[in-house]
């Protein structure tokens, strides 16, 4: 939906800054190749339950979203998708169902990125503890097996079912992509942009052809426990990416 459309509805301001950390997500996401075509989706929560959700418009490119563009939508209106401006329809059902049935997943973005969907082709598509980057996801990603077509209502569903527990950030869709899971803006992108960097390593580790060295269970856990811990990377990554964007003049807080 274009701006003016979001004014005339007088909610431009609805959450604005939540708008405006999911737009610079945006914008950032599509500078680092993360995108696809006008294809994938991000969507954040913003009442209580999690019903409440920002997403980006129907086929708008990543590089051109600004805040006043995301759609407010709630996961339990069954007439959203036949009302004026409706979600991408597999948006709907994916983040949809998810906003629904799970109130901690409170931001998600959905990509389709190079080495996570290569990850995502693999016959295990699990990701090894080779490095800290991949040690961060140890214990804190699943892999869903039974990719069944385009993310519609009932596929949507069954993603959703996957995803009760809280400590999980990654979902490797097999067969499909990614889909990174947070409390915040900050969080979700933060963990997109380093699953993609530890998929990106072990796909090259692979391509080598040399044994992988793993890191012992007690190691790996104790450096994605240390991780998780580690105080203020995301929220400072975020703002760091809001600092950029602004001394290069981007419209993306507009």
């Amino acid at each position: 939906m274009p701006q003016s459309s979001f004014a005339s509805l007088g909610i431009q301001h609805a959450h604005q800054q939540e708008r405006i950390d999911l737009a610079a997500a945006f914008r950032w996401a599509e500078r680092l190749g993360l995108h696809e075509a006008v294809a994938n989706h991000f969507s954040l929560a913003v009442n209580e339950d999690g019903s409440q959700f920002l997403m980006n418009p129907n086929q708008m490119h990543f590089s051109r979203i600004k805040a006043s563009d995301l759609q407010l939508l709630n996961a339990n209106d069954k007439d959203t998708m036949t009302g004026p401006h409706p979600p991408d329809p597999t948006a709907w059902g994916l983040h949809g169902s998810i906003h629904r049935m799970c109130p901690h997943a409170r931001c998600l973005m959905h990509v389709h990125s190079m080495h996570a969907t290569v990850l995502a082709s693999l016959a295990d598509s699990t990701l090894p503890p080779i490095d800290q980057n991949t040690a961060m996801f140890y214990g804190r990603h699943i892999v869903d097996t039974t990719y069944g077509g385009l993310a519609f209502a009932e596929e949507g569903e069954r993603c959703a079912a996957l995803l009760d527990d809280p400590k999980i950030r990654i979902m490797v869709m097999g067969n499909h992509g990614v889909l990174a899971i947070g409390p915040t803006v900050a969080d979700a992108l933060f963990q997109l942009y380093y699953f993609e960097r530890a998929a990106e390593t072990y796909i090259r580790a692979l391509q080598t052809g040399q044994p992988l060295r793993l890191l012992s269970h007690a190691v790996a856990q104790k450096t994605s426990d240390e991780i998780a811990e580690y105080p203020g990377s995301a929220t400072n990554h975020l703002k760091e990416i809001k600092l950029i964007l602004d001394e290069e003049g981007s419209t993306y807080a507009q």
